[in-house]
């Protein structure tokens, strides 16, 4: 099935049309500047463009920053705070005019990795951490995703009191603070070690863009799970919303024909 996989983030909305059976993306990504401000209707305009521009006239599937309950944005933690409450599952299809089903972001890049990357195969607790402005996570059980957990607002114990851990350990904060790569390895090694703690998983899985220089920071960890950087990388969230979208298309029993692309 072909789905047009769309990554909205705080700086750029991104998507391709991906083919879920394999996920494969058969088309260029394109990607458009998020609006400024980021309102649910500014930000549904922008996605009404990319969606022109690909001219698709099929199920969208899109991976979103915020807690996402049966379609209602919940959170809006990194996003314009308008979107709390805010039906985007149906906001967005009226304004495209195609059926589109939105994933939280995090979750949408987990179920990417764990069909296609680091997480084929894995039985057990999986967890899947993205390192960027925030941290994202996507939580796995025996394959299954327990949706929702945003593990990056876990208070975590510092020499300067409790704080969230993405505003300790994200990559925003190692570059703000300009921080090197070892003290931002310990920094993220202590978000780890309270994640063992607390859910003794049997595999980290690590994301974001900051996961490409793992080998820089990951020998300040101390861990006794084991741990592997995200095979599908930047594509992650796009593929991950086309297939969440691929599945919930064919439960709904919706007929995929006459896709665009």
């Amino acid at each position: 099935m072909q789905i047009l996989g769309v990554d909205i983030g705080g700086t750029g909305i991104k998507g391709a049309i991906v083919e879920t059976d394999t996920g494969e993306l058969i088309t260029e990504r394109k990607r458009i500047e998020t609006p400024r401000p980021a309102t649910p209707e500014a930000v549904a305009a922008t996605l009404r463009e990319l969606v022109h521009a690909f001219e698709w006239k099929g199920p969208i599937g899109c991976g979103f920053p915020a807690t996402i309950h049966h379609g209602v944005a919940f959170t809006a933690a990194n996003i314009d705070p308008t979107w709390v409450d805010t039906a985007v599952d149906s906001l967005f299809t009226e304004t495209t005019g195609c059926p589109c089903h939105v994933i939280n972001d995090a979750d949408a890049a987990g179920i990417c990795e764990m069909r296609l990357g680091a997480g084929k195969g894995r039985k057990g607790v999986v967890m899947l951490l993205t390192i960027g402005t925030g941290i994202g996570s996507a939580v796995f059980v025996d394959g299954i995703l327990h949706p929702n957990t945003e593990l990056g607002h876990l208070l975590l114990e510092t020499k300067h009191g409790a704080q969230k851990a993405e505003h300790y350990c994200s990559e925003r904060v190692r570059v703000a603070r300009d921080l090197g790569w070892n003290k931002f390895g310990r920094r993220f090694g202590k978000f780890l070690n309270r994640l063992e703690f607390l859910f003794n998983p049997d595999l980290f899985i690590i994301g974001g863009g900051v996961s490409k220089k793992f080998d820089r920071f990951s020998p300040n960890f101390t861990l006794r799970t084991e741990i592997k950087v995200a095979e599908t990388l930047n594509q992650a969230g796009i593929i991950g919303a086309a297939l969440c979208a691929a599945d919930r298309t064919l439960k709904a029993g919706e007929d995929p024909a006459g896709q665009g692309g």
